[in-house]
């Protein structure tokens, strides 16, 4: 098992190395400016559109733009925002967090781009549903149906991966620590909450989280928020912290081993990816479901999740864990250092309000990343395979919760990593369709502008 390990390891050191994280904030880069920076001009605009249900829903599709937005979010919205924020500053220092804004700010053209094309080329399957994605785009986009296959082939070991079983056992974990819930109770509990919402498909997933998303922000951000209110004069100082060592290193302290300005910016890419999946490939998946006419309004409110996401999420952990000192420079890491900080500001309170919100956001990454595993499946094997994929799928979530999965996280990057290079290129590939599209929209070429 060992041996296995360290050849997963190697295999991750390699497909995330400096070319893959060059390449996926290139991209996003390449984008931002062929769009010309729609990330910031129309950012206003998409924020409104996210943020009104149940308007602009004419066209065919599944389920409402809100619930494809909360549907990628659910997915996206995970561990990353407690443990990988944690991970990031603990390795690569406060500097870490300002290369992860850097890389969402590209990121949101990465996901408008991903989201366009999703809807544009997505299909009717014989159960009158939607679907769509990168392996969709590839195939009538480029022509490129071993790619899509590709795709499809790794984003259904990564849904088994980090999607399900490294899930399921952070939520193990959790309740076990704080509450003493026994792994095997919580798998169990886990893999029937799970199994009730998937098996309703899609429209039963974008019901379920357009509910529990706005809940699980709301929970998580509000005492985040209370807690930098409450501090709001050492706010001023965190950013210069963060600023300075972007671009200076941070010297050793305490248990801080100290970080260079490449392990700053490596950590805060490496995290930012992680966190919002810009350019993986995944959330593409859930916005081709979207009840639209519109490719490029769908992409708007998908752009939104980055925003959520990484820079108000994620900047909120790391914020709460920058405002002490003694703690971020420990050499506590993952979620018992975002932990350890909540509970400094909040005492006897804040491991609760960490548990619960790891909880909450495994649990919705688990009933997202479930609906991205089974339409690659369904390209891979046909619809029949649907409900074989679900059962196995409800199975793993009790595997993950009572065994280690350390060798699982490793296998989900190598995963992760291998379904980001056939998006990237078709993303790059189609890059001009995504241009056309946009310049038609915003010049009065679809009835409804923003």
């Amino acid at each position: 098992m060992e041996t296995v390990q360290n050849f997963l390891t190697a295999l991750s050191d390699l497909v995330w190395g400096p070319y893959m994280l060059i390449l996926l904030v290139g991209t996003g880069c390449i984008l931002s400016i062929m769009l010309r920076f729609i990330n910031v001009r129309k950012l206003p605009a998409a924020i409104k559109l996210a943020f009104t249900p149940g308007s602009k829903t004419s066209g065919e599709g599944d389920i409402s733009p809100f619930q494809a937005l909360t549907t990628a979010l659910s997915a996206t919205v995970g561990t990353g925002n407690i443990a990988g924020v944690a991970t990031a500053i603990s390795l690569g220092g406060p500097g870490a967090i300002f290369w992860m804004w850097v890389c969402a700010f590209f990121g949101m053209a990465t996901k408008y781009s991903e989201a366009v094309l999703a809807v544009k080329y997505r299909r009717h399957l014989p159960d009158g549903t939607i679907c769509g994605g990168p392996m969709h785009y590839l195939t009538q986009g480029l022509g490129l149906k071993w790619l899509g296959f590709i795709f499809s082939f790794f984003g259904v070991l990564a849904s088994f991966g980090i999607g399900n079983m490294a899930q399921s056992n952070s939520v193990a974990l959790a309740l076990h620590e704080t509450f003493k819930v026994p792994p095997g109770v919580t798998g169990t509990v886990l893999a029937a909450l799970t199994a009730l919402v998937i098996i309703g498909g899609i429209r039963r997933i974008g019901s379920f989280t357009s509910k529990i998303v706005p809940f699980m922000a709301v929970f998580y951000i509000g005492f985040a928020a209370f807690i930098l209110i409450t501090n709001l004069a050492a706010i001023p100082s965190v950013l210069q912290l963060i600023i300075t060592h972007a671009f200076t290193p941070c010297a050793a302290g305490g248990g801080f081993l100290g970080a260079t300005v490449a392990q700053a910016i490596r950590f805060g890419f490496a995290r930012g990816v992680f966190s919002n999946e810009a350019g993986l490939g995944s959330s593409p998946i859930a916005h081709a479901a979207a009840r639209t006419d519109s490719p490029v309004r769908q992409g708007l409110i998908a752009m939104t999740e980055v925003f959520i996401d990484t820079l108000v999420i994620c900047s909120m952990t790391a914020f709460v864990i920058l405002l002490a000192p003694d703690v971020w420079q420990s050499g506590l890491q993952s979620s018992s250092l975002t932990a350890r900080a909540f509970e400094t500001f909040l005492p006897g309170l804040g491991k609760y309000v960490v548990s619960i919100g790891l909880c909450l956001f495994a649990y919705s990454t688990l009933v997202g990343w479930s609906y991205y595993g089974e339409e690659c499946i369904e390209f891979l094997l046909g619809i029949k395979a649907r409900i074989p994929y679900r059962v196995v799928f409800c199975l793993l979530v009790i595997v993950g919760a009572v065994q280690e999965v350390k060798i699982v996280w490793t296998f989900s990057d190598v995963t992760n990593g291998a379904m980001a290079i056939p998006n990237l290129v078709g993303l790059l590939g189609l890059s001009y369709v995504v241009y056309q599209e946009t310049v038609h929209y915003f010049s009065g070429g679809e009835k409804q502008r923003d």
